[in-house]
């Protein structure tokens, strides 16, 4: 009886070692899968916030909770069993599903390169004020969603990419540890970031003159914070853009390109201790130039096609405007603040 027992207890024991094992290999796979899909995650916390901007505070974090329970049901419920659907049956096709995400993010960037330097800028200011009323937030969060579920989409590609060699089980883990660890992040960070100048706002009230310092910095400094966080978006779409064109077209023969980007990193790979980060520094550099190259090809293609099909953009290419004063139409006029005392 004892002998039975022992090797009862030996057993479990030797479950539990394979559980952790493979707890750790979900922790370890998630982390990598999160890793790579860094620069798209770092443009989803850049588009976000011009979903609320503008809108009544009051609001703000009940658009954001929405829109975030959106993204949640977007990867979990219909990106997740598709790619595992996918990857279980017809695994070929995910290299070029991952190429097309990544045109995708190379367009999107070289758009935004675009605009910056030789778009209209006023043409957002002009936009007309679309649907007033009660229906114009649930269309604004609907248009979020909409577009979180693109990025969604190329964040867990970009995982599963990373993680095709594991089993079906331990990749529907790691996938779902990193859609909700990575929405977790975008929409906690876009929800300090969207309230970062009522903070400051907030503190420009104390009686401490470092907190009304403090304060008043905050509320000046957000609109160059939210700019920063667009141009590194704008990077980090490109870099991680070109890199997955770069490493598709190798994997699909063509290993120029590759050969070319790894001569430029040999002369800095072998100096010490700053040799390994110099040679990623080429490497990403080199996957930018080749994502904006990219981007623009698409749109030498794309933009004439938009203007004669049906639902192509708008004539300044960009929906922002009218995002914007959807939100605008279903919010108070805020008061002066320089007439308030």
């Amino acid at each position: 009886m004892s002998g039975g027992l022992v090797a009862l207890l030996d057993d479990v024991a030797a479950l539990a070692r394979i559980a952790a094992a493979s707890v750790d290999d979900i922790a370890a796979g998630a982390a990598k899968a999160g890793a790579k899909a860094a620069g798209v995650v770092i443009d989803d916390a850049a588009v976000t916030p011009q979903y609320v901007s503008g809108a009544d505070p009051s609001r703000e974090l009940p658009m954001i909770k929405k829109i975030f329970w959106g993204s949640l049901r977007n990867k979990l419920l219909i990106i997740l069993p598709a790619l595992l659907l996918i990857s279980a049956f017809i695994p070929g096709v995910i290299p070029f599903i991952l190429m097309l995400g990544g045109t995708y993010l190379c367009y999107e960037g070289a758009e935004k390169v675009w605009h910056k330097f030789f778009g209209h800028h006023e043409a957002a200011k002009e936009a007309p004020a679309v649907e007033r009323g009660p229906d114009a937030e649930s269309k604004v969060i609907k248009g979020a969603i909409t577009t979180d579920f693109i990025l969604s989409c190329e964040i867990m590609v970009i995982s599963m990419n990373e993680v095709g060699d594991a089993s079906i089980w331990v990749r529907a883990a790691i996938l779902v540890l990193v859609a909700i660890a990575i929405t977790v992040l975008v929409y906690g960070a876009v929800g300090l970031i969207v309230k970062m100048d009522d903070i400051g706002l907030h503190l420009t009230k104390k009686e401490s003159a470092g907190s009304k310092r403090f304060g008043a910095l905050l509320v000046k400094g957000m609109p160059a914070v939210l700019a920063a966080i667009t141009f590194i978006g704008t990077i980090a779409m490109l870099w991680v853009g070109g890199h997955i064109m770069l490493v598709g077209v190798h994997d699909l023969g063509w290993h120029a390109p590759y050969d070319l980007v790894h001569a430029l990193e040999h002369p800095v790979a072998g100096l010490a201790v700053v040799g390994g980060s110099l040679a990623w520094l080429v490497n990403t550099l080199c996957s930018a130039v080749i994502g904006l190259v990219w981007g623009l090809v698409v749109m030498a293609v794309l933009h004439p096609l938009m203007k004669v099909l049906p639902f192509g953009k708008k004539k300044d290419g960009h929906e922002t405007g009218d995002t914007r004063a959807a939100v605008a139409g279903h919010r108070p006029e805020k008061p002066d603040t320089d007439s308030t005392e």
